[in-house]
């Protein structure tokens, strides 16, 4: 048996580096909790993104690293999760019973916007985090299909001004969709309507504890866009991409308008970064490569991910059971939830900038 010094415990935490964050736990404040006795050396991280998905392997990783030093004491390394809110931009009160919300924007049509959002709704909640997704795209609402809504499906009402919303693969939804009578009728609504009618929806919907509020946006750059910078409180967005320079172009003027507006770009989101061919497996980047990268290194902020052109995506989609729902354990579910992981991890920096509290330390050799 020998002694054993916080410092030491710290330095070796210090070693490790968080595979989201990109920094350790020391720096990141992270460490809730240091006990050392006789018999135990007990570690206890919190961190402020869910990951479920790898909190077993950081836990052994992390249990690993400090047998060397443990000695004969038995090491036990615990890992959590609590994610706070972030501020929105403009000092905007926050909604009711959402801690975050966050845009998911490509200001280009066709290029897999909705199918990331709602399959990143998912990936968050697998996480462990409790998440809701709204429809903004007024005109075309998709997330009904997405998640398999039958198109008679209305939403409760909670009191005479606000709607609960509707449950699909254990997140809650609320989307245009729900509310018409006709889902084949076109919306002929000019721009005062369409952003009275999104503020109705985010608003007038009585969200049930939410960690974050996915908002899946519409192509471009008008009156949707501008109601939401304005009038809801955004903590972050996200910009999806494919490779392509057409593509690329509108990603640009996507990071643009949010940075005019005040709201934090967390990242951006390759989709079809390569083509995989259902008959051999074979993959070839089809839309170019390093688009999404080069973008991202240009307007310093993180590539989250890169998601595949795959047959199996869209047929889940179509067929309203996305593929983190039908095959939440395959490679490409769980790609989605390491981009759902890092744009989290992305955020929870922002919210814990300078809040950290020292963690609780100790010792007892008796």
């Amino acid at each position: 048996m020998f002694g054993l010094s916080q410092k030491q415990v710290e330095q070796k935490l210090a070693s490790f580096q968080d595979p989201c964050l990109n920094t350790n736990y020391i720096v990141s404040k992270a460490i809730r909790k240091i006990e050392i006795t006789v018999e135990l050396l007990s570690v206890e991280i919190e961190l402020g993104y869910p990951l479920a998905g790898i909190r077993a392997d950081i836990e052994q990783a992390l249990t690993t690293l400090l047998e060397p030093i443990a000695g004969d004491r038995k090491v036990r390394v615990q890992v959590s999760w609590n994610i706070k809110a972030q501020k929105p931009q403009k000092e905007l009160p926050s909604l009711s019973n959402v801690k975050n919300v966050i845009a998911v924007a490509s200001c280009k049509g066709g290029v897999g916007k909705s199918t990331t959002a709602v399959n990143l709704a998912l990936a968050l909640s697998a996480e462990g985090a409790s998440v809701g997704i709204l429809d903004a795209d007024i005109y075309g609402p998709s997330q009904a299909m997405l998640l398999g809504v039958d198109n008679k499906t209305r939403p409760e009402p909670y009191d005479d001004k606000c709607w609960r919303p509707i449950r699909a693969h254990g997140i809650q939804a609320m989307s245009m969709a729900f509310l018409l009578e006709d889902n084949d009728a076109p919306m002929v609504w000019r721009g005062p309507m369409v952003s009275g009618a999104l503020q109705q929806l985010i608003t007038q919907t009585k969200w049930h504890d939410l960690d974050y509020l996915i908002i899946d946006m519409p192509p471009g750059t008008g009156d949707i866009q501008l109601t939401l910078s304005q009038k809801i409180p955004v903590t972050g967005s996200v910009i999806v991409t494919t490779p392509q320079d057409i593509a690329l172009l509108d990603a640009r003027k996507g990071i643009e308008m949010f940075r005019k507006v005040e709201i934090p770009v967390l990242g951006i989101v390759e989709n079809m970064s390569v083509h995989i061919c259902s008959q051999c497996g074979h993959s070839e980047p089809i839309f170019g490569q390093g688009g999404g990268a080069g973008i991202a290194e240009k307007y310093d902020t993180r590539l989250l991910g890169q998601l595949p052109l795959s047959m199996t995506i869209r047929e889940r989609s179509d067929s309203g059971t996305p593929i983190l729902v039908t095959d939440p354990d395959g490679e490409i579910s769980q790609i989605y939830r390491s981009v759902a992981r890092n744009l989290s991890a992305v955020l929870s920096q922002r919210a814990a900038a300078g809040t950290g509290a020292f963690p609780k330390i100790t010792i007892d050799d008796n």
